[in-house]
């Protein structure tokens, strides 16, 4: 098992796609539960702000990098990771090798009509694929437990959850157990960008780290001003980090 690394204090696991796919797997055939993080920029600078969300995505049973950004930081501040992990991606390759095992998965989140609409192309795609159930992401908190409680009636063993942050790893930290998922995996907007609703960054804005501008630009309202403040922050942390891990030239002499 590899080491996990260390970045702005939050460990991350050095996982390849591949590797990340085959530990849930395992998961699944060990009837053992896999709660999994995503970070990318923006979650890393809000998990610095927000206690709750450092502490759910702390406690999940692995950590992957999903944001570009992320790994190219880890390069910089000696805590190098293989490759992005990203979530979407991610959430492709399970629904494929759950069609192709037989394993049942259970979707929650985004608006009624846009789950409809990702169910419908979803079936289109992976017609084999058991779905023990559905629900929007559209709940108060007091509702949190008995929905846990109907995934885990549904015998779900893949729970994906198409929320925004933190609500989706404050709901897998408090309910993620309760679900009796066995793997449990946040996909953001995931469900948005399946149904229709949003384009994904063709991939050589992926390779170069700007998927973020790509979705700004479709929403410059709503995500323009975000990005680029969380963007900014998230330079700003490197830097300082860098600073910090960097001997000064009086520290470097007493050492030789």
């Amino acid at each position: 098992m590899s080491e996990r690394r260390t970045l702005f204090g939050v460990e991350i696991d050095p996982l390849t796609m591949d590797e990340t796919v085959q530990r849930c797997l395992e998961a699944v055939h060990e009837d053992r539960q896999l709660e999994i993080g995503v970070v990318n920029a923006a979650k890393l600078v809000n998990m610095r702000r927000d206690q709750r969300l450092a502490d759910a995505v702390s406690g999940c049973d692995l950590v992957v990098a999903d944001g570009q950004a992320v790994v190219w930081a880890g390069r910089v501040l000696r805590a190098p990771l293989p490759e992005r992990v990203a979530g979407i991606d991610l959430f492709m390759r399970l629904l494929a090798e759950a069609e192709t095992a037989g394993m049942s998965v259970y979707f929650l989140g985004a608006k009624e009509e846009v789950l409809e609409e990702m169910l419908r192309r979803v079936a289109d795609r992976f017609p084999g694929l058991k779905v023990a159930g559905s629900r929007n992401g559209y709940f108060d908190d007091s509702q949190q437990e008995a929905i846990a409680g109907a995934i885990a009636d549904s015998g779900a063993q893949m729970l994906f959850l198409g929320m925004t942050s933190p609500k989706k790893e404050i709901f897998t930290a408090a309910y993620g157990e309760r679900t009796g998922a066995r793997v449990v995996h946040g996909v953001g907007g995931s469900f948005d960008i399946l149904a229709g609703i949003t384009r994904r960054a063709p991939e050589v804005w992926q390779r170069w780290g700007v998927e973020w501008l790509y979705r700004a630009l479709q929403e410059p309202r709503r995500l323009g001003r975000r990005y680029l403040t969380t963007n900014a922050a998230f330079v700003l942390m490197t830097a300082r980090e860098l600073i910090r891990l960097t001997p000064s030239p009086a520290s470097a002499n007493r050492s030789n």
